[in-house]
C-alpha cells in the first residue's frame, strides 16, 4: 500500500502542472491585423498633380474606404488589435493613408496618420422621448376625451 502513494503524488503533481500550463496558455495575447496600407515605395511612385484616381487605384489597389464627397479621397486603413484573455479587444496600432484629389481629379496630397494622431469621438445615442411611456392604453383613450372638438369634424 505504501508503493501506491508515490505514484499518486507523481500523478497529482503532473495534473497540477498541466492545469497551470493550460491556465497560463489562456492568458497569452492574440494579435489580429485588419485592413491594408500600401508600402512606402508604392506611395512614392504616385506623382502629385499628375496621377489620376484610376492610376492610383491601379498602383495601390482598392481602398478601405472612399471620401464622403464624390471622388474626394481614398483611405487605406490598417489596424492591429490585441485580445488578451477574457478582456475586450484593444487597438494597439492604427495607420491611415489618405490620398486626396483636387477638382480636376488628380492627386493633390498624400497624408499618413497614426493612432496617436486620432481623436476619440464619443458616440451619443439620441432618442426622442415619447409622451406615452408611462400611460396605459385606457388612460390614453380617456385623456383624449376632453380634447375632442366636433367642429373640427364638420366640413364646410
Amino acid at each position: 500500500m505504501t508503493a501506491f502513494f508515490p505514484q499518486l503524488k507523481t500523478g497529482l503533481r503532473a495534473t497540477l502542472v498541466g492545469a497551470a500550463m493550460l491556465g497560463m496558455a489562456g492568458c497569452v495575447a492574440i494579435y489580429r491585423n485588419h485592413g491594408y496600407v500600401p508600402p512606402q515605395d508604392e506611395l512614392d511612385s504616385i506623382r502629385l498633380g499628375a496621377d489620376s484616381r484610376d492610376a492610383v487605384l491601379e498602383k495601390l489597389g482598392p481602398p478601405t474606404s472612399t471620401g464622403v464627397l464624390k471622388d474626394s479621397a481614398l483611405y487605406y486603413v490598417e489596424s492591429r488589435m490585441r485580445h488578451y484573455g477574457a478582456t475586450a479587444p484593444k487597438v494597439v496600432s492604427r495607420e491611415v493613408v489618405a490620398v486626396s484629389f483636387d477638382a480636376r481629379g488628380t492627386v493633390s496630397g498624400i497624408e499618413r496618420y497614426g493612432l496617436e494622431d486620432g481623436k476619440v469621438v464619443p458616440l451619443q445615442r439620441r432618442v426622442t422621448s415619447s409622451s406615452v411611456e408611462d400611460k396605459t392604453f385606457l388612460r390614453q383613450l380617456l385623456g383624449n376625451l376632453g380634447r375632442f372638438n366636433p367642429g373640427n369634424m364638420l366640413e364646410e
